[in-house]
């Protein structure tokens, strides 16, 4: 990929999935895969836990706007992996904030400069603040896992410029 496509890079922190779907006898060995366009990363498998924490950053090229996807496995040796559920967000809001605000030093720390609101389409579990925090931009979220019984996952989103990358 060359970098006039580039807009800059994702930083996608898997914190942790809170009470997840049982998918073996009484637990799960949960894992996270996000996809975004072709892109396709995965977090480590944590054993027998339904409350899992990952602590993971996975980081994705952006190119250009696309929905970054969450899928929620179950890990099992014998069998295929059994689906533990899915979720997406639109990353626009995010990158119209970067686009808005990549150079505002002089913002305050934890300054809010949008809030998404959950919505039927977003998977949100609760409205998400969009932050100046710390001299990046930053999102924290709570994604509500679809096609399952139960299960969220905490993420945060931060932006990284990439030098020689396309403007945005």
């Amino acid at each position: 990929m060359s970098m006039d496509h580039l807009l800059g890079l994702l930083r996608v922190h898997i914190h942790k999935g809170v009470n997840l779907a049982i998918r073996d006898l009484r637990s799960s060995d949960p894992y996270v895969i996000i996809r975004m366009g072709k892109q396709k990363l995965k977090t480590k498998v944590v054993k027998k836990n339904l409350n899992p924490v990952w602590n993971e950053d996975l980081t994705l090229s952006v190119v250009d706007p696309q929905p970054v996807k969450f899928e929620v496995y179950d890990r099992d040796l014998l069998s295929a992996d059994d689906k533990m559920g899915d979720a997406e967000f639109d990353l626009t809001p995010f990158l119209e904030a970067v686009k808005a605000h990549k150079n505002d030093d002089h913002l305050p720390n934890n300054t809010i400069i949008s809030t998404v609101k959950p919505t039927r389409t977003n998977c949100l579990a609760e409205a998400s603040d969009i932050t100046w925090t710390d001299g990046q931009i930053v999102q924290n979220m709570v994604l509500r896992l679809r096609n399952v019984e139960c299960g969220e996952l905490e993420i945060k989103l931060s932006w990284i410029s990439v030098p020689g990358s396309r403007r945005m």
